[in-house]
């Protein structure tokens, strides 16, 4: 087995049971085990946990930005209706029969307060999620304060969606995203 190869196996392994179990949870003989390969490997490849919880934030990261910004492509041109795709794609999420709410909050959650490094990354992926919210708020003309009214609108919905198992959550979040974004956007 190639490094990469070993890699891939250990970070997919880890992607699954972290989201499933815990990141707390999952020690590094569970992860060893689930991946096929041996500890001296995986301890070559990552030296500690938070380098694999690392890696594994970085490729939530990736798929979250690739899922929503390919969503909010297919929704068109128009940009009320691009901005309101969010809460679709939160809703297809939600409708999974695997979620469990969102991987940067239960790391969070978990490490958060503990572990800077954790913190950091989540941080910086929730600002990348406001900046995009941003960049699709502009496009409508809307001042920017909607933009972190509606990140807030999503924030809460992966929450709630999460505690409650009810993927309505993000049905909620559209139509409060509609008041306010009927209320914020200028109209000719």
């Amino acid at each position: 087995m190639t490094e990469d190869d070993a890699r891939e196996r250990i970070l997919s392994a880890a992607e699954e049971l972290y989201y499933r179990k815990g990141y707390a949870a999952v020690g590094m003989d569970e992860l060893r085990s689930a991946a096929g390969v041996s500890l001296r490997r995986l301890y070559s490849l990552f030296p500690a946990k938070t380098d694999i919880v690392a890696a594994v934030l970085a490729r939530k990261h990736s798929q979250w930005e690739a899922g929503l910004s390919g969503a909010v492509a297919d929704a068109g041109d128009d940009p009320r209706t691009r901005l309101l795709a969010v809460y679709g794609y939160l809703e297809n999420w939600f409708c999974a029969d695997d979620f469990r709410g969102c991987a940067f909050i239960n790391a969070f959650g978990e490490l958060g307060g503990t572990n800077s490094e954790v913190a950091a990354i989540v941080r910086a992926h929730k600002a990348s999620f406001q900046q995009y919210m941003a960049e699709l708020v502009a496009a409508t003309g809307a001042p920017g304060a909607l933009a972190a009214q509606l990140s807030i609108l999503a924030e809460g919905a992966q929450s709630t969606a999460a505690i409650s198992a009810d993927p309505d959550a993000a049905v909620h979040a559209r139509r409060a995203a509609e008041v306010l974004i009927d209320a914020a956007v200028p109209h000719p």
